[in-house]
C-alpha cells in the first residue's frame, strides 16, 4: 500500500569548492497516513538534510519524493508551493516574529495566505485552545518560557490545516519534563485530526515515547527501519544498538587498565521483558536453575508505543556452554536477547 510520503532511492550531494559532500545515499522509506514515523541518527548523520528534501526545501541530487502520490520534482514553482502548504514544519528554536505578540505570530502566515485579519484571528483563537496557550495571546515571544514557545510554533505549524508536520529537533532545546509534554500534544494532535508527523531526533527517547516506527541514519545511509518495538528488542546494527544504549543511559566507553582487565572475557546481555514474561521472576528462576549467580549491571523500564517494557543488562558466568544455555532459556520465555560487551553503565 502506497503511504503519505514516499522517498524512494534518495541521494543528497553537497558540492562545494573543496569536495563533493555526500550527505544522502539511496534512501528508500514509507510513511503511512496518520502515521508517527521517528528518523534518528547521531550528529551529522544527515537526518535533518533528509526532512529538508520531504517538503523539497532541499532538492534531492537523484530520487524521488512522493505526498499522497504526487512526485515532488514533476511538479511546477506554483504547484510545489501549493503542495508546501500540506506540509508544516517546526523547529529547535521555535523560529517565531519576536516583534509580535502570541495571536499575531499565528495570524501572520494566515493574513499573507490572503485570509482576512478578522478569520486569521477568529483561527488563531481556536489553535491557542488546542494547544493550552489561550491566556497567552497578547504576550510576546520573550516572556514565554521554551514549551510555551514551541506550543504557539505548533499552533502557528496548524493554522492552514496540514496534513503532515515535520518536527526537526523540535524538543532538543527543552527540558525533560517540558518535551514530556510538548510530545503529549503532538500525540493528541495525530490522535484526534490525524495528521501525519515526522520527528527528526537524536533522542531515543522521543522515539520509544511516541512514534511507531523509526529509521535510523547513519552516515547518510539507512541502516535500520521498523516498528519501534522491534528494533528496541532486537537491533541488528551497530547504530541501533548503540542509539537505544545511550536512550537507556548506558553509554559505550573504552576500559582502560584493571577495568579492562576485569572485563576480559565477561559476557553481558541486553535483555528485554515482553508483556507476559514480565509476570515471571525469570531472573531469580534462571539462577535457582543453573546454580550460577548473574551480576545485573542495569535494571530500568521504558515506555515503548505507549506499552512499559523491562530491559536489563547482565553479567553471565565465564563457562561458554553456561552462556549459551542461559541466553537460550531467556529466549525461550519470550524475552528479547542481544549481547552488549564492551558497554557499560555511565
Amino acid at each position: 500500500m502506497a503511504g503519505m510520503i514516499e522517498v524512494h532511492n534518495l541521494c543528497k550531494t553537497f558540492v562545494t569548492s573543496e569536495a563533493n559532500v555526500e550527505a544522502l545515499h539511496d534512501i528508500s522509506l514509507s510513511i503511512q497516513a496518520g502515521d508517527i514515523y521517528g528518523i534518528i541518527g547521531m550528529s551529522g548523520a544527515g537526518k535533518s538534510t533528509l526532512v529538508r528534501c520531504l517538503n523539497f526545501l532541499e532538492r534531492p541530487t537523484s530520487g524521488t519524493v512522493e505526498i499522497e502520490g504526487s512526485d515532488l520534482s514533476a511538479l511546477t514553482e506554483a504547484q510545489l508551493r501549493e503542495k508546501r502548504r500540506e506540509i508544516a514544519m517546526i523547529f529547535q528554536h521555535f523560529n517565531l516574529l519576536m516583534q509580535k505578540n502570541v495571536i499575531d505570530n499565528i495570524c501572520f502566515p494566515l493574513v499573507i495566505g490572503g485570509m482576512k485579519k478578522k478569520d486569521a484571528r477568529k483561527r488563531a483563537a481556536e489553535l491557542l485552545e488546542i494547544v493550552g496557550m489561550t491566556e497567552k495571546a497578547k504576550a510576546y515571544p520573550s516572556q514565554l518560557s521554551g514549551g510555551q514557545k514551541q506550543r504557539v510554533a505548533i499552533a502557528r505549524a496548524l493554522a492552514a490545516n496540514p496534513k503532515i508536520l515535520l518536527c526537526d529537533e523540535a524538543t532538543s532545546a527543552l527540558d525533560p519534563r517540558t518535551t514530556q509534554s510538548i510530545l503529549q500534544l503532538l500525540k493528541e494532535i495525530n490522535r484526534q485530526y490525524g495528521i501525519t508527523i515526522v520527528i527528526i531526533t537524536h533522542e531515543m527517547s522521543v522515539v520509544r515515547e511516541i512514534c511507531s516506527h523509526v529509521a535510523i541514519i547513519g552516515e547518510g545511509h539507512l541502516v535500520e527501519q521498523g516498528r519501534v518495538f522491534d528494533i528496541f528488542s532486537h537491533p541488528k546494527t551497530a547504530e541501533a544498538k548503540e542509539l537505544i544504549l545511550k536512550g537507556s543511559g548506558t553509554e559505550r566507553r573504552t576500559l582502560e587498565g584493571h577495568q579492562k582487565e576485569l572485563m576480559k572475557g565477561k559476557c553481558c546481555i541486553r535483555i528485554v521483558f515482553s508483556v507476559n514474561s514480565s509476570f515471571e521472576p525469570v531472573i531469580a528462576n534462571m539462577v535457582l536453575k543453573f546454580g550460577q549467580p548473574i551480576n545485573i549491571l542495569k535494571a530500568d523500564t521504558k515506555n515503548v508505543e505507549g506499552i512499559a517494557r523491562g530491559e536489563m543488562i547482565l553479567s553471565l558466568p565465564d563457562d561458554k556452554d553456561m552462556q549459551e544455555d542461559m541466553k537460550a532459556y531467556l529466549t525461550e520465555r519470550g524475552l528479547a536477547v542481544e549481547e552488549v560487551n564492551g558497554y557499560v553503565d555511565e
